[in-house]
């Protein structure tokens, strides 16, 4: 169903938008089968350490197949929400799994996604991401943490911290004072839209609970790169049928997949 004005309203006033329940179980079993089981999320796993040396995990590729994931990103459940929301075109900028593994997952710093997708040649921060929930979000094993109506701020500074690109920290500070602090709590088939600017980061996980989140992340037509990176340029995206994850099955990535390799990456640097 697409999203109604007060919806879109909220979106364009906070920086992000929760969805409960747009997956079914029986999807999400299909989804949470096909993560825990794929080699590639072993193979393709990079450890950013936080500035408490934690480890957090990323697995990132830019090309949406026709494996579970790749159609994830092409259902129009969650392209047509984002189109609605980014008001033009959208196509796949890359998606990536967020791993954090019971008790030794570590945080994400506080930062801007823009605060990265500035440097590829995206000029304007037309940009978004959805977040589904492959395991419960919770702040006991480290949800994500928004700052309500951060992105009104525009782009602000970035630079190291541990491994990390993370946003000015005093400029962080300042905003924590003046805006809410949200707690993305999700049920598994919860789906989190925030829009490029937001500020948000997430803390360790000490809990004996996995979390993992895919995040699909899309940019506007309007807003193709200027320069080439190791994110691709408009490509128009080709969206599935809704019902096309219950027919695939839990299709894992070919080999064929390209996958993120941080020392191509001019946002990460030599550090990792």
């Amino acid at each position: 169903m697409p999203l109604t004005p007060d919806q879109i309203s909220a979106f364009d006033e906070d920086g992000y938008l929760i969805v409960r329940g747009l997956f079914d179980s029986e999807e999400m079993r299909i989804v949470r089968e096909a993560a825990k089981v794929d080699p590639a999320f072993k193979r393709h796993a990079h450890d950013l350490k936080d500035t408490k040396e934690g480890v957090a995990k990323l697995v990132l590729w830019n090309h949406a197949g026709q494996n579970v994931f790749g159609t994830m990103a092409r259902l129009p459940r969650i392209v047509d929400s984002m189109e609605q929301l980014l008001r033009d075109e959208v196509y796949h900028y890359h998606s990536k799994m967020s791993i954090k593994e019971p008790r030794t997952g570590g945080s994400w710093e506080w930062h801007q996604d823009y605060g990265y997708w500035y440097l590829n040649g995206c000029l304007y921060p037309d940009m978004g991401s959805a977040l589904i929930a492959i395991d419960p979000n919770t702040q006991e094993n480290g949800c994500l943490q928004l700052l309500k109506g951060s992105h009104h701020m525009g782009r602000i500074e970035h630079g190291r911290y541990g491994h990390q690109t993370g946003a000015d920290p005093e400029r962080v500070d300042a905003a924590r004072k003046l805006m809410d602090l949200v707690y993305a709590e999700l049920d598994p088939g919860d789906v989190l839209y925030f829009h490029s600017n937001t500020l948000h980061c997430s803390a360790a996980n000490r809990s004996p609970d996995p979390r993992w989140s895919l995040l699909c992340c899309y940019n506007t037509r309007h807003n193709d790169p200027y320069k080439s990176s190791h994110h691709p340029g408009y490509e128009k995206l080709e969206k599935n049928d809704d019902d096309a994850l219950r027919s695939l099955g839990v299709e894992l990535f070919g080999d064929d997949t390209e996958f993120w390799d941080p020392k191509q990456d001019a946002t990460v640097g030599d550090e990792s």
